[in-house]
């Protein structure tokens, strides 16, 4: 039988909530990070887990990317869609403002490398012990995002192949060890599409998952911490519109009184 959007969604978002419970380090989404960390691979500094803008102002501000240069930005808009893209039954992964998602990390806290050891000695380990490499989030994508660009320039950018020559060389950079300066291809790869999943699943207070397509694609009713009206309630549809930890201001969502339960028996 065929695999429909929805299921497939369904199973991609299971496979990253069971991977996120095993990643190390562990990542800190909170929108605000630590404060005054600085990038070594970018001379800005981070405040309260935001890049300042760089100084080429341009097109970035308008696009809205802290982190992200215009080449850097063009390469994961047209990456994130090959990953998720869209078709006839909803959005993909640009759409989703997955590559808005990727920007925040990286010029955060996290893509400053606030929780990891950062003293070595670097080594270069076994597969089974995780990431080894020296790098912040942020450096191993911009190390690799140079990397990229410099190969892939004289033919106009990764944004400007075909649909079928992008997917073949995101294929090779999966299946290749080669060096993007200094970073692997493939930990680059895998690092990628675990972010770009992520970001299309994620809550939108975070940047992706725009006006929540992915969940309500497959269903899910999103942040609400308040079930106790409908715990021992058993075979019946929840039919609510999905809500985002944004829509608090306490960090969590109390349902909305006003919003009818509107249960349907039977239902899947």
């Amino acid at each position: 039988m065929p695999t429909t959007r929805r299921a497939f969604l369904k199973s991609t978002a299971l496979a990253a909530v069971a991977g996120a419970a095993t990643e190390a380090p562990a990542r800190d989404h909170a929108p605000a990070g630590a404060a005054n960390a600085h990038d070594s691979t970018t001379g800005t500094t981070h405040e309260h887990g935001n890049m300042h803008a760089p100084a080429y102002s341009g097109g970035l501000e308008r696009a809205g990317y802290l982190f992200f240069e215009p080449a850097e930005a063009a390469f994961i808009e047209a990456a994130v869609e090959r990953l998720i893209p869209s078709d006839a039954s909803g959005p993909g992964a640009r759409e989703a403002g997955v590559a808005a998602y990727l920007d925040r990390q990286l010029g955060g806290a996290w893509g400053a490398g606030e929780r990891l050891y950062r003293s070595g000695p670097w080594q270069a380990g076994t597969p089974s012990q995780g990431y080894q490499l020296p790098f912040t989030p942020a450096e191993l994508f911009r190390n690799a995002l140079r990397a990229i660009d410099a190969e892939l320039k004289p033919r106009g950018g990764f944004a400007r192949l075909g649909a079928e020559r992008q997917d073949a060389w995101l294929d090779a950079l999966h299946g290749s060890d080669r060096d993007l300066g200094g970073v692997p291809a493939n930990v680059f790869f895998e690092s990628l599409l675990a972010m770009t999943i992520e970001g299309f699943f994620s809550d939108p207070v975070y940047g992706g998952n725009r006006d929540m397509v992915s969940w309500k694609a497959i269903g899910f009713p999103g942040g609400t911490a308040s079930y106790y009206d409908l715990v021992d309630r058993h075979g019946y549809r929840y039919d609510r519109p999905p809500l985002s930890i944004g829509d608090d201001g306490r960090g969590h969502v109390a349902m909305p009184a006003d919003i009818p339960a509107s249960i349907n028996h039977g239902g899947r």
